[in-house]
Formats: C-alpha cells, sequence, structure tokens
C-alpha cells in the first residue's frame, strides 16, 4: 500500500536537496518519478533550486485550480507506471490538493512525498501543511 508522506523542516535544512537526492535514488534504479513544484513559488522559475548549487527542472507547476489526481492519472495512462511523485513547497497547495495527493497514494497506488514548511515565521500553519499535519 503507498502512502502519502510530509517531510519538514525549517528554511535553508535542505528541504528540496533531500527531494533531489530521493530523485536520483528511484531514477537510479529505473524507476520513473515526477515532481510537483507550486507556481507561485517563484524561486528558480519551473526549477528546483538548491542552496548547494543542484538545480532539477519540476515536472508539473501547480496551479490552485489544477486537479493533482487527475494529472497523475493521465500521465500514467500516457506513460505508464509512476513509482514516486515528489512534490517541493507543499505548504503552497490547497487542502484540496492535499487530499488529491492522497487519493494518488490509495487508489493509484503511487507513494507521494512531500517537502516543505509547517509554519511561517510567526508560526501561523500554511494550508497545504496543515492538511498533511490531520
Amino acid at each position: 500500500m503507498s502512502k502519502l508522506y510530509f517531510r519538514y523542516g525549517a528554511m535553508n535544512s535542505g528541504k528540496s536537496t533531500n527531494l533531489m537526492q530521493v530523485a536520483y535514488n528511484y531514477e537510479e534504479r529505473g524507476m520513473k518519478v515526477k515532481i510537483f513544484k507550486p507556481q507561485v513559488d517563484t524561486k528558480g522559475g519551473n526549477r528546483l533550486v538548491s542552496r548547494l548549487g543542484v538545480v532539477r527542472e519540476a515536472d508539473f507547476s501547480v496551479r490552485t485550480s489544477d486537479d493533482l489526481y487527475e494529472v497523475t492519472e493521465k500521465w500514467i495512462q500516457n506513460e505508464g507506471k509512476i513509482h514516486c511523485i515528489l512534490v517541493d513547497e507543499v505548504q503552497f497547495l490547497k487542502a484540496e490538493q492535499i487530499d488529491q495527493l492522497l487519493k494518488v497514494a490509495i487508489v493509484l497506488k503511487v507513494p507521494v512525498i512531500c517537502y516543505g514548511l509547517r509554519t511561517d515565521f510567526l508560526m501561523n500553519g500554511f494550508e497545504g501543511s496543515a492538511r498533511l499535519l490531520l
């Protein structure tokens, strides 16, 4: 059974670097990975950028209106099996998009690993992160 994971940490703690390392590890074993990045996160454009200088293109730039279950289902229909979905800056997703990612894990049996912040600097929760903590 696939699961939805939330890996959180402070700013500059290496979350994006870890995401890219996980992607590399899957791909090194011949497995297919897809990376989501919220469009509202403009750092690096459609690329994930690590403080270490590692850069990687995101596979999908998520808008607030996107249905992530439908996006994933279409990928599988067009390209075949996906072994893992990685989400950077998950705190910027809507609660319903988190629910869609859970549906991806349960129905499509694709593990989803989300990386992001739990709270802002004032300790206020983000919508996406709060949904993952339920």
